[in-house]
């Protein structure tokens, strides 16, 4: 049992991890869209623009590779949570949790972001005056590059979160192993103190 939950948990950390290299090597595109503001702004955006099409436009075995390694995280959580004990209930409850919120904001605002960018459907920075806003209106071409650098950097936050359940998971079960072995060693001490009084 010990080995499938590490092999579990191994299925859970290689794509929780793969993941934060993607993102960490968008970090430079998103660094001066968000964080910082440069004397020419627009080219930061251009960049991030230019790189968001070249992600879309990548062979469809990036993306396939990508759903691989989602669904290899699905698979250990579904291992992990077969016969759960009450650790697993606690830590893989919520990483699954912190999962999951990880893969909504990948196809809510992520794979969103990609269509709406490579097609150039951005709405207007200033509303029309006296027009009511329609289901065709869009959000302004710096604010959609702004909202997928944000995601960018949810997502990251959320799969960091799940790195440090599954860490904690690991150091509580640890803790536990320790104290039952010192609990056994006191309970053997015991036993053999009261056979040499006998």
């Amino acid at each position: 049992m010990a080995k499938t939950n590490s092999f579990a948990t191994f299925l859970i950390i290689g794509p929780t991890c793969f993941f934060l290299g993607i993102l960490f090597s968008s970090f430079p595109y998103d660094y001066n869209v968000l964080w910082t503001t440069p004397p020419d702004r627009e080219m930061y955006f251009k960049i991030l623009e230019d790189h968001i099409k070249f992600l879309y436009a990548s062979p469809p075995i990036i993306s396939r590779i990508l759903h691989i390694a989602i669904g290899t995280g699905l698979l250990g959580f579904i291992t992990k949570l077969y016969k759960p004990s009450e650790a697993n209930m606690l830590f893989d409850g919520a990483s699954l949790v912190l999962y999951m919120a990880g893969i909504t904001v990948y196809i809510t605002n992520i794979i969103k972001g990609l269509k709406v960018v490579t097609a150039g459907i951005y709405g207007n920075a200033e509303p029309v005056e006296g027009a009511a806003a329609g289901p065709d209106d869009y959000i302004s071409r710096e604010d959609t590059l702004r909202v997928f650098a944000a995601s960018n950097t949810i997502l990251a936050l959320v799969l960091v979160g799940v790195l440090v359940l599954q860490a904690g998971q690991w150091y509580a079960l640890r803790k536990e192993e320790a104290e039952i072995a010192d609990m056994d060693r006191v309970k053997e001490e015991k036993k053999k103190a009261g056979k040499k009084r006998q």
